[in-house]
């Protein structure tokens, strides 16, 4: 498998990113707000911009010197020392390939050694088993579900 990294998205990054992106169903709750992806230049650089604040890290997963998918550490909390992760694989072609696994193992280092968190959280639609499978064998571990998540927690 080539390596997998993460860079801090830079603009350019996104939209390379964006350019190849397929809405994926299995992150609707609800199905009737799922739509196909459209790259639309404008609504990219909205996104880039709002994701772009204090409590927030945005990384492109690199495959290579391509972006592959996306990943948050959000709602960073330095005085309790906690985050949520937040991942997005860009389409089919790069799932169940190990990347996010990879990715979000790098995220909780990340967290730990450079930011110094003791707990990284994550949030799943009950429905997409997939990412509740990833996160479990990255050691995170399951807490309760409510109104159509699952919630999980990785200790340091």
């Amino acid at each position: 498998m080539e390596e997998i990294s993460m860079r801090i998205m830079t603009r350019e990054l996104c939209h390379e990113l964006f350019r190849g992106w397929e809405n994926d169903p299995d992150i609707y709750m609800d199905l009737e707000h799922f739509t196909a992806y459209c790259y639309d230049k404008k609504a990219v650089d909205r996104y880039f911009e709002a994701k772009h604040e204090p409590s927030r890290i945005l990384f492109a997963i690199m495959k290579g010197d391509t972006p592959v998918g996306e990943l948050q550490l959000k709602q960073i909390d330095r005085e309790r020392r906690e985050c949520t992760l937040s991942i997005h694989m860009q389409n089919d072609a790069v799932k169940g390939r190990g990347y996010g696994t990879c990715a979000e193992r790098l995220a909780v280092q990340y967290a730990f050694e450079v930011l110094g968190m003791t707990a990284v959280n994550a949030d799943v639609i009950v429905k997409n088993e997939r990412s509740q499978h990833v996160l479990e064998k990255v050691g995170f571990q399951y807490i309760r579900e409510e109104k159509g998540f699952k919630y999980y927690r990785y200790e340091g």
